[in-house]
């Protein structure tokens, strides 16, 4: 799994264009304030590391979000972008849905980005030290 962790004094996104056929039909646009965002790229070998993976990634969220003072907000945002090796769809979007409901269940404000879709970004991201936070787990 790669993760860019990235703060937003302001993060937006617009549905354009769908790429897997039989994700939902999304057309509405979001716009967030004071946010951190989290763009996966979830790999084929991360599918034997589930476990492994989900505690690593839970893990830097959190981090993350308490260094930034978001205010337990968080965007995950697939983002297939990051590497060469992709875990199947069906697999991502499952540990995205696993993870949202994780940390929700730990207080946390969770949003995704439309699955399956490339999306127009808007991202106002400040220059400091962990607004901008690349791992691979």
């Amino acid at each position: 799994m790669k993760l860019l962790l990235i703060y937003c004094k302001e993060f937006a996104y617009t549905p354009k264009i769908k790429t897997i056929e039989s994700a939902p039909d999304h057309t509405d646009s979001m716009e967030f304030e004071n946010i951190q965002t989290a763009f996966i790229q979830v790999e084929e070998e991360d599918i034997e590391r589930e476990a492994e993976i989900s505690k690593k990634l839970l893990k830097n969220i959190k981090w993350v979000c308490g260094k930034n003072d978001t205010n337990k907000r968080i965007v995950l945002h697939s983002f297939a972008h990051l590497s060469e090796s992709k875990a199947p769809p069906d697999f991502t979007r499952s540990l995205f849905d696993k993870i949202d409901e994780r940390l929700t269940n730990s207080g946390f404000e969770v949003f995704q980005t439309p699955f399956g879709y490339f999306l127009d970004l808007r991202v106002d991201a400040p220059g400091f030290s962990l607004a901008r936070v690349f791992k691979s787990l």
